[in-house]
């Protein structure tokens, strides 16, 4: 699988922007706000209907404007796949197959699975545990649509039974729709908790391996999965803590409360690891991602790279350069303020790639 051309109109900086790519590395190279990250964001709306940013997507619109649209090429199971992506102000986002509109923008989760690593991803470390729910979320839902569902279905459920909780406070709970809401929830959280379970035993030795690459085996990274559930079931824990779930208006129990604890040399690695150390973890992330979707769906995810080097020094970059280069990888897009590096890079490396300069275009 692999992204032939793409089509960008009115998005963020961009008025009109056109380009073919090569099926291996494609590298974008310029000075900062030139538009890099956006063209890697517009694959993102491609593949997952949205911005990898916690963006409307009116605020995507480039200025004084009042729709955007991107159309991309992929090259999927020997067919050519047309994706268009289109929003127009006060009207709903429109993603099309072949020019054929989903109904529902989930439909389109998982035809084209990526990987998206960026500086934000920092954000996995040093921000709340909703952060790193979205992400294992995002993961699981791109070869999983019934756990996409049922993560639709219980957020849902959650906000219903939410209202119920507050709705004490004036003497009107109604204990038998808290009933049948709860059975509902206990049923989609359990399915959510199993499949992140699983995840987390089958992510872990493909982590540590390429964290033990990349830090040349001087640092031990780990992964742990938290949740409620693992203690008791959700129906017990439910039970256990509806007096409290009264008192404080919502529901204190769950797989919405889940979390990964990310640890080196058991500490956890906000605490105690350096930016290096920290940039190689979420690197190290984001590849057993790559492994793990392409192992579940049997196609290798495009790979998109933003500003990757930053932080690194060169013995960690030409680790991962190494590792990007050979033939588990499909196709792979990077961003870079260096106007040298990457080109550099790729002169020793017998791989198909394309460099493109923003500042020239």
């Amino acid at each position: 699988m692999y992204l032939k051309n793409l089509s960008l109109n009115n998005f963020r900086n961009f008025e009109s922007y056109d380009t073919e790519l090569c099926d291996k590395i494609n590298c974008f190279i310029g000075d900062n706000g030139i538009g890099k990250t956006n063209i890697l964001d517009a694959i993102h709306y491609l593949s997952l209907c949205k911005s990898f940013l916690p963006t409307n997507d009116k605020n995507t619109i480039k200025y004084g404007e009042q729709f955007f649209l991107l159309k991309g090429d992929f090259e999927l199971n020997n067919k050519l796949e047309k994706i268009s992506c289109n929003f127009i102000k006060d009207k709903k986002k429109t993603v099309k197959r072949n020019d054929v509109e989903y109904e529902k923008l989930s439909e389109h989760i998982g035809l084209i699975p990526i990987v998206f690593s960026t500086p934000y991803d920092s954000n996995l470390i040093h921000l709340g545990s909703d952060s790193r729910r979205k992400f294992i979320d995002i993961i699981i839902s791109q070869f999983d649509k019934i756990y996409l569902k049922n993560l639709i279905d219980y957020n849902k459920v959650l906000e219903n039974r939410n209202i119920l909780l507050k709705q004490y406070y004036d003497k009107k709970i109604d204990y038998i729709n808290l009933e049948s809401w709860d059975h509902i929830l206990i049923e989609k959280g359990n399915y959510i908790f199993n499949k992140r379970k699983e995840f987390s035993t089958e992510i872990i030795d493909i982590f540590t391996n390429y964290y033990n690459k990349i830090s040349n085996f001087n640092e031990e990274a780990n992964l742990i999965y938290q949740s409620q559930l693992l203690d008791d079931n959700f129906e017990t824990n439910l039970k256990t803590n509806f007096l409290k779930d009264i008192k404080f208006g919502y529901t204190t129990v769950g797989i919405h409360k889940d979390d990964f604890l990310f640890l080196l040399n058991n500490e956890p690695i906000r605490k105690n690891g350096s930016q290096g150390q920290q940039k190689s973890f979420i690197i190290s992330l984001k590849f057993s991602q790559f492994d793990y979707i392409k192992k579940k769906l049997n196609i290798a995810p495009i790979l998109l790279l933003d500003d990757i080097f930053d932080k690194l020094d060169k013995k960690r970059v030409t680790i991962i350069s190494e590792l990007v280069s050979n033939e588990n990888f499909g196709q792979i897009f990077v961003s870079d303020t260096s106007q040298t590096r990457m080109p550099n890079i790729l002169q020793n490396i017998n791989i198909n790639n394309k460099i493109i300069n923003l500042s020239e275009k």
